[in-house]
């Protein structure tokens, strides 16, 4: 295991060569929420920050979370010849289409259709570790499902999703989803 304070180019490229990461964020209390992620949602903005877009799902766990602890946790694994696990860890900040900041973000990272939250992670522990246990795994292609699903419902059918799936996490915590304090 080797410890970092800040990306180095080599984790930079590892991360760009990913379609895969996890995120992992818990509040004071209740349930601890591991979720994967992909579709090239995930962006590294300098040696100490990175940036993911989070789309419409059937949670909104981290959004939650983060209003109770601001932590996360993103890990990276290889699947291919070079073994390899990444973690990022930090405090993260949420970004919601409210936001004054959203605009900004939409503009330098792209927004599609159900674009719920960007999640600013600012690097405090980057740690790398062997994964000598990680099997091989061959990626084939990005699911277009989720697209297909924003696209089918709309905006104004994501909104109505919103309301009635993303507004609590599953111990009840607010997630903010349509305003601070909301």
């Amino acid at each position: 295991m080797e410890k970092f304070t800040k990306l180095e180019e080599k984790h930079i490229e590892f991360i760009q060569r990913q379609h895969l990461f996890f995120v992992g964020t818990a509040a004071k209390e209740g349930h601890v929420n591991l979720s994967p992620k992909g579709m090239d949602s995930l962006w590294v903005k300098n040696e100490k920050e990175v940036v993911w877009l989070n789309l419409t799902g059937s949670g909104n766990e981290t959004a939650a979370h983060l209003k109770d602890i601001n932590r996360m946790t993103i890990m990276f694994c290889s699947f291919d010849k070079q073994p390899l696990i990444l973690r990022l860890y930090g405090q993260a900040e949420a970004i919601h289409p409210y936001d004054h900041r959203w605009d900004a973000y939409c503009e330098n990272y792209g927004a599609p259709l159900g674009a719920r939250q960007f999640f600013n992670l600012k690097l405090e522990l980057i740690i790398t570790s062997c994964g000598y246990a990680v099997p091989y795994y061959d990626f084939k292609e990005d699911r277009k499902t989720l697209h297909n699903w924003a696209e089918k419902k709309g905006e104004e059918g994501i909104r109505d999703y919103w309301d009635k799936n993303n507004r609590n996490s599953l111990d009840g915590l607010p997630t903010d989803i349509f305003s601070k304090g909301e």
